[in-house]
């Protein structure tokens, strides 16, 4: 990593001021399920979901709080069985009183150190639809402040998804990561 590298990670690696990252709890899930509706871009999951996941994949889920507590973004990812050394990020989302704060990218940041200083991580995966820029430009400035690669291929297609029109999701694969 270069030192300018080094720099911007830092510079991302800190909290905006009052909030902590935390590990998700099954109490967080309706907060979650909340934000993830009120984004109004991401594809909301049933609220039992949000507490699944709370509870079965807290371990590579990240959560940010306010000082009393009470969660304003989060990002959800798990480890992909078939690739042991990649995280697949699930849904990144804040709070709209919280954004601009560079929140989502510390969020991110800050999770995946975490489970680097407990599992061989080498690679981040994600998918995004088109035009979703925030989404976007969070997963490529993630790719540039760890000095990694960007490929991009289509996941799924308009025609895998049974329930009417949706846009095609684009896997994004960053790395190799270095912690």
């Amino acid at each position: 990593m270069t030192a300018a590298q080094a720099d911007l990670q830092a510079e991302f690696l800190e909290m905006p001021e009052g909030l902590r990252i935390d590990r998700p709890h099954i109490t967080d899930g309706a907060a979650l399920w909340r934000i993830a509706k009120d984004s109004r871009t991401l594809d909301l999951n049933s609220s039992y979901s949000y507490l699944l996941w709370c509870r079965d994949f807290a371990g590579t889920s990240a959560v940010a709080r306010t000082a009393d507590g009470e969660p304003v973004a989060f990002v959800t990812g798990y480890i992909r069985p078939e690739r042991p050394h990649t995280l697949l990020v699930w849904q990144v989302a804040v709070d709209a009183a919280q954004r601009g704060r560079g929140l989502a990218a510390a969020l991110l940041d800050g999770l995946t150190r975490r489970i680097a200083e407990r599992h061989e991580l080498t690679s981040l995966e994600t998918t995004i639809s088109p035009g979703n820029t925030a989404s976007e430009r969070l997963f490529t400035s993630y790719a540039a402040r760890h000095g990694a690669d960007v490929e991009r291929e289509v996941l799924f297609d308009t025609g895998h998804f049974p329930d009417g029109p949706h846009d095609p999701e684009v896997l994004y694969r960053i790395g190799p990561l270095s912690f």
